[in-house]
C-alpha cells in the first residue's frame, strides 16, 4: 500500500507542476493573439473534458469537432505530463494537417520571432516563478532559523569523513578558506560547492589547529553512489516512539518519548544516523541506550527482516540557533535566491556529469525514483512537500529550456532558425526533428527508469 501513497503524491506534485507550466503557454498564446485547441493535463486517450461548444463530455470529442477559438479544457489518462495545443505549431499531437494549408492570423506561425520566443518560454519562467512564490511563502511564514555549527560528533568507520581525517571533537573553522559558522555553510561547503574540487578542512582539535584533506572526485563518488560522508554533529537529540504495544521496540522495552544515546555504544546524532545502524542489523540483537527521567538504561532489541523496530524518530536540536523573520519584500528575494541556488546546484551536476566527475546513473532520475521522492517526502509534512514541488519545477524548468527537439529549447532554436534565414522551415523537416526528440525522450525515460529500479534493488 506504501507504493499507491508514493504514486498518489507524485500524481500531485505533476499535477501543480505541469498544469503551472503549461498555463504559461496558454496565457502568452492567448496575450499574443493565438488560439490554443487543446488544454491537457496528462497524456494519451481524453478521459473527460470541456469546452464552450459541447460543454463537459466523457471520452474521445467527436472526429468532426473543429474548435473554431473555442479551448477544450482536458484530462488524459497517463499522469505523465501535459500540452497546451497551439494551432499552427506542430508540437507532441504531431498533428500536421492544419500547417499544410496558409497561415491564418491566428496561428503560432504567422506571429513574428520575439512573440513565438515568448509563448515558448512561457512555461519555463512560470516554473521558475512557481519556485520562487512557494520558496517565499515558506520565508514568509516561517522565517529563517540557522542552527549555529557544532563540533563532530561520531565519525561513521570506512567513510569518507575517516579516510579525511575527522575525528569526534572537531569543530569545523574554514572549508577552503571560507569561514563555516553555520551549519548550512558546513554543508554548502563540504557537499555541495565546486563539486569535485578538494576540500581543505581547517578544524580545532584539542586546542590546536588542524589542517584536513578530502579528496574531491572520491567525495563526488561517494555522493554518486549514494554513500554516506559518515559525518554527525553534536547538537542533536533523537526521541524515539514505539508506533504500538506489537513492535519489537515495545516489546523490548522502548519508552514513548525516550532519548537515544547510543546504539551499540556508536553515539547517536541523527534520525539518519539511526535508521542508517538499525538498517544494517537486520534479525540481529542490537543494544538502545536510551534516557529517561530515572536515569539511562541499555535495552536489547532485534529488527525485524526490513531492518525496522517499529518505532518514530523526531530530532531535537540542543545547540544555539539564530530565528531572522523576513518582511514581504524579503521573502520574495529569499525565494528568488534560493531558486538561483538550485539552478546553479542543478548546472554544477550537469556540467559534472559531462565532464565525468559525477555517475549519470546515480544521478538522473525517472518517474519511478520521482514517485518515491514524492512519497519520502510527503511524509516530513506539507511544508516539505512545497518544497519538493518548488525544486522539482526548477529542475522541469532546465530540462525544457535544453535545446533539443520536442522540448521547449528545441522549438526556440528552429524559431531562431526561421528569423535568421528569414523563411519558415518546411512541415518534413520539422515533422521529423519532433519526431526525433520525441524518439530522445523515450529513450531517456527507459533509461533514466531503469536506472531508478536498479537502485531499489539495490537498497
Amino acid at each position: 500500500m506504501e507504493i499507491l501513497g508514493w504514486i498518489w503524491q507524485f500524481v500531485k506534485v505533476i499535477a501543480i507542476i505541469v498544469a503551472v507550466h503549461e498555463f504559461g503557454h496558454f496565457i502568452a498564446a492567448r496575450l499574443c493573439g493565438m488560439r490554443a485547441d487543446i488544454f491537457a493535463l496528462g497524456m494519451g486517450p481524453r478521459l473527460f473534458g470541456w469546452n464552450k461548444k459541447t460543454k463537459f463530455t466523457f471520452g474521445k470529442l467527436p472526429e468532426t469537432w473543429e474548435s473554431d477559438g473555442f479551448t477544450d479544457y482536458r484530462l488524459c489518462l497517463l499522469p505523465i505530463g501535459g500540452y497546451v495545443k497551439i494551432a499552427g505549431m506542430v508540437d507532441e499531437s504531431l498533428d500536421a494537417e492544419q500547417m499544410r494549408n496558409t497561415p491564418k492570423p491566428w496561428e503560432f506561425r504567422s506571429k513574428n520571432a520575439a512573440q513565438k520566443a515568448f509563448v515558448l518560454s512561457a512555461g519555463v519562467i512560470m516554473n521558475f516563478l512557481l519556485a520562487i512564490a512557494i520558496f517565499a511563502m515558506l520565508a514568509y511564514s516561517n522565517g529563517k532559523t540557522t542552527r549555529l555549527a557544532t563540533p563532530v560528533g561520531y565519525v561513521e568507520k570506512n567513510s569518507i569523513a575517516e579516510s579525511g581525517g575527522f575525528a569526534p571533537g572537531d569543530k569545523i573553522l574554514e572549508i577552503n578558506g571560507k569561514a563555516c559558522k553555520t551549519a548550512n555553510e558546513i554543508q554548502e561547503n563540504l557537499l555541495l560547492k565546486n563539486m569535485g574540487d578538494d576540500r581543505n578542512v581547517s578544524v580545532e582539535r584539542n586546542g590546536q589547529i588542524i589542517a584536513l584533506h578530502i579528496n574531491g572526485k572520491q567525495l563526488v563518488d561517494a555522493m554518486s553512489e549514494q554513500k554516506k560522508l559518515g559525518l554527525y554533529f553534536s547538537g542533536s537529540q533523537v526521541i524515539i516512539t514505539p508506533a504500538d504495544g506489537s513492535v519489537p521496540a515495545a516489546k523490548a522495552g522502548i519508552l514513548a518519548e525516550d532519548t537515544l544515546l547510543a546504539i551499540n555504544n556508536n553515539p547517536i546524532f541523527s534520525s539518519e544516523q539511526s535508521v542508517e545502524i538499525i538498517g544494517a542489523n537486520k534479525n540481529n540483537p542490537i543494544i538502545l541506550s536510551v534516557k529517561r527521567a530515572v536515569g539511562i538504561r541499555n535495552i536489547t532489541v532485534t529488527p525485524n527482516s526490513d531492518g525496522k523496530i517499529g518505532v518514530a524518530l523526531t530530532e531535537k536540536f540542543t545547540g544555539k540557533v539564530l530565528h531572522e523573520d523576513y518582511s514581504f519584500g524579503g521573502a520574495i528575494m529569499q525565494g528568488a535566491e534560493q531558486t538561483y541556488n538550485y539552478v546553479a546546484l542543478t548546472g554544477n551536476v550537469v556540467k559534472n556529469i559531462f565532464v565525468g566527475k559525477v555517475s549519470a546513473g546515480n544521478t538522473i532520475s525517472g518517474p519511478v525514483g520521482m514517485v518515491k521522492m514524492a512519497g519520502q517526502q510527503a511524509k516530513h509534512g506539507f511544508e516539505a512537500f512545497l518544497s519538493f514541488v518548488a525544486i522539482l519545477s526548477v529542475s522541469i524548468a532546465l530540462m525544457n529550456i535544453l535545446p533539443l527537439p520536442a522540448l521547449d529549447g528545441g522549438h526556440l532554436v528552429i524559431v531562431a532558425i526561421e528569423a535568421a534565414i528569414r523563411r519558415e522551415l518546411s512541415l518534413k523537416v520539422k515533422i521529423i526533428v519532433q519526431n526525433i526528440g520525441v524518439a530522445l525522450l523515450l529513450t531517456l525515460l527507459v533509461v533514466a527508469s531503469y536506472n531508478d529500479i536498479m537502485r531499489l534493488l539495490q537498497h
